[in-house]
């Protein structure tokens, strides 16, 4: 073995955990990942390397996050630092001109989960605003490269986190407000992508237990969870992060068209428009996300039951709009 291999351990894909710097022996193209070698940071990431077929990886200990099963005994490691919000790789994907348009959609959709997952993790105003600075790259991808926001829109990752669904109501948000608002001056698009992306910030002030209960809410939690849009909208302000568009998506992104929503109950153009946008976004990834008490439906059964069964919810035309997205 060369000597710039020593630090490696070779090891079946099925005794992969998350933690663990992994390198695959796969060309670019045969795998679903940006780079070839990198930190596993969940367990979907493990079944797509089950999913490649490979016998043996390697795995290197130094730059892992956890210790091997052949490491010495230590001192009990102390509790982990919140992680700092980093988005470097997120602006590289973007950046990059040589990667093949797909596989810019999926690195620029995996990295702004990173990004959303350790906002979420620790909210800080310099987190905030570094995701703010990351979504702002993300809109300008959507509005000026149509190839790569196609591959975007049609990204099947759906397995349910508050992160990943933040990145993909965003996503979709934009792409809405792209096609309502193309040509007009009247609309910061960058500020929009700012409380598309963070709409269920406060979510982080929703204890866990509640938001990752795999079974119908008490009472009591439902009306918890009915508070998170309050506590988005006290957490950037408390930061110094809250600009116009974001209150009135964070706000209103649970009201519905007939007032049936929360939390004030607002009713038909007493919503705003950004608020309509992101209902419309939110309630569709819901559908189409798998939950601990449900499957996740297919993009046009969800626009199907939309439509049939819940259009009351929604402003009619631009939910006729948002249909166009898929077409």
């Amino acid at each position: 073995m060369a000597s710039g291999e020593a630090q490696f351990r070779a090891i079946r894909p099925k005794d992969l955990r998350v933690g663990m710097y992994v390198h695959l022996p796969l060309a670019w193209y045969e795998h679903p990942f940006l780079k070839s070698h990198f930190l596993i940071t969940s367990d979907n990431q493990i079944r797509k390397i089950l999913e490649c077929g490979v016998k043996e990886v390697r795995v290197d200990p130094a730059q892992s996050c956890i210790r091997s099963s052949n490491s010495p005994p230590g001192p009990a490691p102390k509790a982990p630092k919140p992680p700092a919000l980093r988005t470097e790789d997120l602006m590289e994907a973007i950046q990059d001109k040589t990667l093949p348009v797909e596989k810019k959609a999926q690195a620029v959709h995996l990295h702004s989960l990173n990004m959303m997952r350790d906002l979420m993790a620790n909210p800080t105003v310099e987190n905030i605003q570094q995701a703010k600075e990351g979504i702002s790259k993300v809109v300008d991808l959507i509005l000026n490269d149509n190839a790569t926001n196609y591959h975007l829109l049609r990204i099947t990752s759906h397995d349910f986190n508050t992160y990943i669904h933040s990145v993909n109501v965003g996503v979709l948000s934009v792409s809405l407000a792209k096609l309502l608002f193309k040509g007009s001056d009247a609309h910061d698009m960058h500020a929009l992508g700012g409380g598309f992306f963070l709409h269920d910030l406060g979510k982080v002030r929703i204890n866990l237990s509640i938001i990752n209960k795999p079974a119908k809410l008490s009472d009591e939690e439902m009306q918890e969870m009915k508070r998170h849009p309050d506590y988005g909208y006290q957490l950037l302000k408390e930061t110094h992060q809250l600009n116009k568009e974001c209150q009135m998506i964070i706000l209103q992104h649970h009201e519905r068209e007939n007032g049936a929503g929360y939390p004030r109950g607002l009713k038909g153009d007493d919503i705003h428009i950004y608020g309509r946008i992101c209902s419309i976004a939110d309630v569709f990834e819901a559908l189409t996300s798998v939950r601990p008490y449900k499957k996740a439906m297919k993009p046009f059964d969800a626009l199907r039951v939309m439509r049939d069964e819940m259009i009351t919810h929604f402003h009619r035309e631009l939910f006729e709009k948002f249909v166009l997205l898929f077409a």
